[in-house]
């Protein structure tokens, strides 16, 4: 039965197998919502007829069906080292609902499905046993290695999932190395310099890297082993020949040998055979084949140089002459190679392994819900009786005005300034709204046309006042990107200088916020190296395009530009396939913030398209209501120079009873010990002697008071109690280490003890009785070892974590949020995050009271201690840890209301104190936790040792 219409287009956890989707009409028309998986699928849409249809990708769907059997069965086949991959990568922890995050698991966030599902079908097919895959035949494109496709929407994830790919070949390989399935040795194209730059998270040694991040091993020994792989990302701009001629897909004679090639290309790596290679934005990276036959104007479409439209597999195949490719993973959202024909999608890489699409997406939450317009209140189209907003390119006088070569003076079409009056406005509006809700970042209004002389017509527009909204008249804020200058910077080829557009760039720059160092340096970059530079940084705060609200390019920018926060999209070109359109609308989709509600779904956000005819989209409704403005966020992260506020403590994964010799003082039949200290001299005075006599009035003193440093208690009782275990070890038997530190703590306590008689007012002095104390060490200890005896104790003792032993504020590593927060003065970490009046009131206490010296949210700290509850193992995360001026370290838990599991959660707390306490080199933990907001200053106080509340600040 279908569901009630929700009121957002998300409607599946972005953590779980999708179970719900968007059911839709021959047109694109969302209907309702129906039970189970979208099937695996692509769209095919005709503009010039208004007709759509949906291809099924009938081979990715039937392995859906044996990667979840596969997976249900318990991922028969796999290596004893992909099972604990497999085992440790799904271990999310649990969901906290009133957090509304992911508590106990071995990382902050899970991995999205979509992730899990494309490392799990790539394992499957090298892995799995035979019998799981009869009847699957993946075909390639006809080359001599083979390749395996990850279809997976823009802002799904895909860093990550070169990760795990790696992760999952290098360890493998380590472990098996006969084994050809895997490899140490990982090639990385990128599509450009912005992918690039973004892959270095990709090498482990780096100190950021999205193996810690996402803790991708499962303990410390496979980390360290990962460190040994063989990894190179390179731009595909270097598989290009070297010093070629002419633009050619023939090699000539006398070019570099591939040997050369090889060589030249892989750099460090060309030391490797057998080697695994990664295509990063794989749409790019396609064999030409006999029957293609792309026409220019398809190329333009897509982005595609003929020259140069498939370097990228000629350079792949002439490594894999000299080195071998054992086979090649591609990732990519449209993995379509040009055909020739009319609906390029008929291109569809036939090595597609898995695919969670754009629509796959938006029900999840992952990226932003794309809105165009469904309706307005003008003359809609006279042919498709669609708003003429809705694509505006194939209005006949906006495609033949913008087809032009015309001035950058000449006015846009009356019909493209108006749709731009009404986008801008509702930019504008959006700009507002962040403003007030504390945003730093604007959002940014994005164009895709179709020319440069078109783009410099757009900027003209805005930047001469001629768009009438006032916040859009900002030249220094609006950015034309050139793409030819764009490309230079890709290939890192000189451009002739544009002393206009260098002008334009430099203004800028300057007006961008920067330190005035940081600007010098970036006007001493070259045009392209500048451009590149802005281009990559809207959005980023502290980065030249952090301040840009409007961006107008020509085709679609570079690959991996991840600005989040563009809001809005005006599409000015030829659109002939869904392809095209996900392609632009792809450079918006990237959210801005990670909230949820209550059921786990994301809680979505928008941006507003004009003229990009997409199929799936937001009805808005006949009121047309703008969306809430995402919250903005704050960083919250360890602070610098805060070092002493650091709170360590022990990560335990159990805690036995186990029996243990304890030595047991006789207290009750403990006789007095006297130290007479005429027994003991503490100075001496001597003098010359001739013959016998010695010269009084000559005499000098050596008195042991002004040797104090020489005789420090603890060090003496140390060496006494271990000097006499040793000769009566074999008396006590057990652990020597464990029991002769428990008899040093008995010998403290006799000497504090009314057991130890010195009967002299003067030798009470705590120097001279320290020292009386040393010089006597042996008869007291020879005494109190009279009185003591092993016995067998049940004792706590606790087990840590193997992989993460002991946690710290310091290692926690910097998030996002957009919840209240407030900085902190007495804590490491930055802020405290509340969800209530009552933590607030927590934090400013602590923040106040001297008696707590430092303290920290339990947020993101991964400070957990395990319980039982109803025969599972859950994980308790406490709410504060604070650490006192009397040297406790309070764990602090507040709750409104009590129950059986908050008991069972208090039971395993006080065990985790005792164990802890008792096993010592923590200092001292006490546990407490309050049920009204008016008594959270007595618990502090009473653990601070303050008996009379008075007596408190």
């Amino acid at each position: 039965m279908p569901d009630k219409t929700p009121s957002s287009l998300i409607i599946n956890s972005p953590y779980e197998k999708p179970a719900r989707y968007w059911d839709q009409d021959e047109n694109g028309k969302l209907l309702t919502v129906t039970q189970g998986r979208r099937p695996a699928a692509y769209e095919l849409y005709d503009t010039r007829t208004n007709t759509r249809r949906v291809e099924k990708l009938e081979l990715v769907n039937a392995i859906r069906e044996r990667v979840d059997a596969w997976r249900d069965a318990g991922w028969p086949g796999v290596t004893s080292v992909t099972r604990q991959l497999l085992e440790h990568w799904f271990d999310r922890g649990e969901w906290d609902s009133e957090g509304k995050c992911w508590v106990g698991g071995p990382r902050h966030y899970p991995f999205y499905f979509c992730q899990l599902e494309a490392i799990e079908s790539l394992i499957w097919w090298l892995e799995a046993p035979q019998d799981h895959k009869q009847g699957i035949f993946l075909q390639g494109d006809g080359g001599p290695w083979e390749r395996i496709c990850n279809k997976m929407a823009t802002g799904s994830g895909k860093t990550p999932l070169m990760a795990l790919i790696i992760t999952w070949q290098t360890l493998n390989a380590l472990h098996y190395p006969k084994d050809t399935r895997f490899s140490k040795a990982v090639f990385i194209v990128a599509p450009g310099l912005t992918v690039k730059s973004r892959l270095q998270v990709l090498y482990p040694g780096d100190e950021k890297n999205v193996y810690d991040e996402f803790r991708l091993c499962p303990n410390e020994a496979m980390r360290q082993k990962l460190n040994q792989v063989e990894l190179l990302i390179e731009n595909w701009h270097t598989l290009m020949p070297l010093k070629e001629q002419e633009r050619s897909v023939v090699n000539k004679k006398g070019e570099e040998s591939d040997e050369a090639f090889t060589r030249r290309v892989l750099g460090k790596l060309a030391a490797c055979k057998d080697l695994v290679v990664i295509n990063d934005e794989a749409h790019h990276a396609y064999r030409q084949r006999a029957e293609m036959k792309v026409s220019k104007k398809e190329a333009e479409e897509l982005g595609i140089d003929l020259n140069e439209a498939t370097r990228w597999i000629e350079g792949l195949d002439r490594i894999h002459k000299t080195r071998r490719i054992r086979r090649c993973f591609d990732l990519s959202a449209t993995p379509f190679a040009p055909t020739g024909k009319t609906n390029t999608e008929a291109g569809l890489f036939a090595w597609v392994i898995s695919d969670f699409g754009l629509n796959d997406a938006i029900e999840a939450g992952l990226v932003k819900t794309p809105r165009i317009v469904v309706r307005d209140d003008a003359m809609p189209n006279a042919k498709s009786y669609r708003s003429k907003l809705y694509h505006l390119y194939r209005e006949e006088e906006v495609r033949e005005d913008l087809n032009r070569k015309a001035n950058a003076a000449d006015p846009l079409p009356d019909l493209v300034q108006k749709a731009y009056a009404i986008l801008a406005y509702d930019w504008q509006l959006t700009a507002q709204e962040w403003s007030k809700s504390g945003h730093e970042i604007p959002p940014v209004l994005l164009t895709v046309c179709n020319r440069t002389e078109t783009a410099a017509r757009i900027e003209k527009f805005f930047n001469s006042g001629d768009c009438l909204i006032k916040d859009t008249q900002v030249p220094d804020r609006t950015l034309r990107v050139d793409s030819k200058v764009l490309e230079k910077a890709e290939r890192g080829e000189s451009v002739t200088k544009d002393k206009d557009y260098d002008q334009r760039l430099t203004e800028i720059i300057e007006a961008a916020g920067l330190p005035s160092d940081k600007t010098e340096d970036l006007l001493a970059l070259k045009q392209q190296e500048q451009l590149r530079a802005l281009v990559d940084t809207v959005g980023k705060r502290g980065q030249p395009g952090q301040k840009l609200h409007n961006v107008i390019s020509v085709a679609m920018l570079s690959e991996g530009w991840d600005a989040a926060n563009v809001t809005h999209i005006m599409g000015l070109r030829a659109f002939t396939s869904q392809l095209l359109c996900e392609q632009v609308i792809g450079r918006g989709l990237r959210r801005v913030a990670h909230d949820m509600d209550e059921q786990g779904l994301f809680l979505p956000e928008y941006v507003n398209i004009f003229g990009v005819p997409l199929s799936i989209f937001q009805d808005v409704g006949e009121e047309g209501e703008a969306p809430p403005p995402p919250k903005p966020s704050v960083r919250i992260q360890v602070e610098p120079g805060r070092n002493h506020l650091e709170i360590r403590w022990p990560n335990i994964q159990r805690i036995d009873a186990v029996l243990k010799q304890e030595l047991v003082m006789d207290w009750e039949n403990v006789q007095p010990l006297t130290l007479d200290p005429m027994n003991t001299p503490l100075n001496a005075e001597v003098a010359p002697s001739l013959t016998g006599f010695a010269n009084l009035s000559m005499a000098s003193e050596i008195d042991l008071e002004k040797a104090v440093d020489d005789f420090r208690l603890q060090n003496l009782i140390f060496r006494a109690a271990r000097k006499l275990y040793l000769q009566s070890a074999d008396s006590f038997g057990g652990d020597k280490q464990f029991l002769a530190v428990q008899l040093i703590r008995i010998v403290e306590a006799f000497l504090d003890s009314d057991k130890l008689d010195i009967p002299s007012l003067w030798h009470q002095d705590p120097i001279r009785k320290q020292i009386l104390f040393a010089l006597n060490m042996d008869t007291v200890v020879a005494h109190v070892s009279r009185f003591v005896s092993a016995q067998n104790t049940e004792k706590l003792e606790a087990i840590f974590d193997e992989l993460n032993p002991i946690g710290s504020t310091a290692r926690m590593r910097s998030w996002l949020t957009t919840r209240p927060c407030l900085a902190t003065e007495k804590s490491q970490i930055s802020h405290v995050v509340y969800d209530s009046a009552w933590e607030k009131a927590v934090a400013d206490l602590c923040e106040k009271i001297p008696q707590v010296v430092a303290w920290a949210k339990n947020d993101h700290l991964d400070f957990i201690v395990r319980y039982l509850w109803r025969g599972s193992s859950r994980n308790f995360v406490p709410d504060y840890l604070i650490r006192l001026n009397n040297g406790k370290t309070l764990v602090l838990e507040v709750k409104g209301v009590d129950s059986e599991q908050n008991r069972a959660k208090r039971a395993a707390m006080e065990t985790w104190i005792k164990a802890v306490n008792e096993q010592g080199g923590f200092g001292h933990w006490c546990f407490d936790v309050v049920f009204e907001p008016a008594r959270t200053r007595d618990v502090l106080l009473r653990h601070a040792g303050i008996d009379q509340i008075f007596k408190a600040v």
